[in-house]
C-alpha cells in the first residue's frame, strides 16, 4: 500500500462513520430490552434473523406494514422535543399490523439526517425501542443515514417497518355481521395524523410552541407531542378470547374512511357521536379553524384511535376484558345494512 496526499475524508464531506458507531453502541442496552422468542440476531450484521418457531408459530402468515410520523416531525425539531417521536413511529406501524389480526414480531427502522447529533439520535431511537418494548416487538435492525445536503441543518426524517405474523386461517376482519357492536378505544390525543392542518391552526392562533397550552396543561408543542398509544396487548388479548370480527386503526381519513375499510361489502355504520366526549384538543382545533363537524371527523380520530366490531352476544365481556387491560371503551354504535358511515347525535 502506497503513501499518498492527505486528501479529503468522508468527514470531510459531512459524513462523520465514528459517530455512527457510537450511536449503535449507545442503542443497543435499549434495543437488548425489546428481545423477544424468536430474536436470532440483531443490531450490527448485514440483516437481522429471527426463528418464527421459536417465536411460537407452527402455520404462520407473515404480515407487513411500513409508516412514518408526517409532520408532527416538524414540531419536535422546532421543539427540540424528540423523546417520544420515536414511539409514534412503532405505533404508527404496529396498531396496523394488529388489525390484520397479527402480532407484531419484530421492528426495523430509517433514520436520516443531515448530519448525526449522536444524544438526539440516540434519544429519537430510544423512544423507537420503549414502543417496540411496550408492543411486544423487538428491534432488530434499521439504517441510520447520514446525507449533508439533502437535509436542512437540524432536519431528520423517519420511516418504521414491522413485521407480524398469525396462525394461517386466524386473519382479520372475518365474520363481521349486520348488528356486530362497535367499541371504541380512547385515543391519546392527535396521535400522529393531520399535523399539517394541526399546524396550519396553530399558524391561525398566533401561539408558539413554547407558549402555555390552551386547552390543558403544560405548553402547546408538549401536547400535540403527546405520543400515539399503543394498542397491541389489549387488541391481541380481546381477539384472543373470540368474538372480535374486525379492528379499525383510526388514523388519516378519521372515522369516517378507515372504519368502511374493515366491514364487508354491502354493510356500514352507524355511530352515535354522543357515545364519548371529544377531548380538549379537538375542541380546541375545531373551535379555532371553524371547523365542521364533519371535517373534523374524516381528518382526526376526534379521541378514539382504535375501533373493534364485536359480536353482539359477548359485548359486555369483551368491554370488561379491553377495561382489565387499562383501556377505556366507548359502546359506539353498530353495524348496519348499506355503505359507509352515518352519524346520530354532535360532538360540538
Amino acid at each position: 500500500m502506497t503513501t499518498g496526499k492527505n486528501g479529503l475524508t468522508y468527514a470531510d464531506a459531512g459524513v462523520d462513520i465514528d459517530a455512527g458507531n457510537a450511536l449503535i453502541d449507545r442503542i443497543k442496552p435499549a434495543a437488548k430490552k425489546t428481545a423477544r422468542p424468536g430474536v436470532m440476531a440483531g443490531l450490527g450484521g448485514f440483516g437481522a434473523l429471527f426463528d418464527l418457531k421459536g417465536a411460537g408459530y407452527t402455520d404462520p402468515i407473515l404480515v407487513a406494514a411500513t409508516d412514518g410520523v408526517g409532520t408532527k416531525l416538524r414540531i419536535a425539531i422546532d421543539t427540540g422535543n424528540v423523546d417520544t417521536i420515536g414511539i409514534d413511529l412503532v405505533a404508527m406501524c404496529v396498531n396496523d399490523l394488529v388489525c390484520q389480526g397479527a402480532e407484531p414480531l419484530f421492528f426495523l427502522d430509517y433514520f436520516a439526517t443531515g448530519k448525526l447529533d449522536l444524544d438526539e439520535a440516540t434519544a429519537i431511537i430510544n423512544g423507537i425501542a420503549k414502543g417496540c418494548e411496550l408492543s411486544g416487538c423487538a428491534l432488530i435492525g434499521g439504517e441510520t443515514a447520514e446525507m449533508p445536503g439533502m437535509y436542512s441543518e437540524g432536519d431528520f426524517d423517519l420511516a418504521g417497518f414491522a413485521v407480524g405474523a398469525m396462525e394461517r386461517g386466524a386473519d382479520l376482519p372475518a365474520g363481521v355481521v349486520e348488528g356486530d357492536v362497535l367499541l371504541g378505544l380512547a385515543s391519546d390525543g392527535v396521535h400522529s395524523n393531520g399535523y399539517s392542518l394541526v399546524r396550519k391552526v396553530v399558524e391561525l392562533s398566533g401561539l408558539g410552541w413554547a407558549d402555555a397550552n390552551p386547552f390543558g396543561d403544560g405548553t402547546l408543542g408538549e401536547a400535540l407531542l403527546a405520543p400515539t398509544r399503543l394498542y397491541v396487548k389489549q387488541c391481541l388479548a380481546a381477539v384472543r378470547a373470540g368474538n372480535t370480527h374486525a379492528l379499525a386503526h383510526i388514523t388519516g381519513g378519521g372515522l369516517t374512511e378507515n372504519l368502511p375499510r374493515v366491514l364487508p361489502e354491502g354493510l356500514g355504520a352507524e355511530i352515535d357521536l354522543n357515545s364519548w366526549e371529544l377531548p380538549p384538543v379537538f375542541k380546541w382545533l375545531a373551535t379555532t379553524a371553524g371547523m365542521a363537524e364533519s371535517e373534523l371527523l374524516k381528518t382526526f380520530n376526534a379521541g378514539v384511535g382504535m375501533m373493534l366490531a364485536v359480536d353482539a352476544a359477548t359485548a359486555d365481556d369483551t368491554i370488561a376484558l379491553l377495561e382489565a387491560e387499562g383501556e377505556t371503551v366507548y359502546r359506539m354504535g353498530t353495524v348496519t345494512k348499506g355503505e359507509g358511515v352515518s352519524y346520530t347525535g354532535s360532538l360540538l
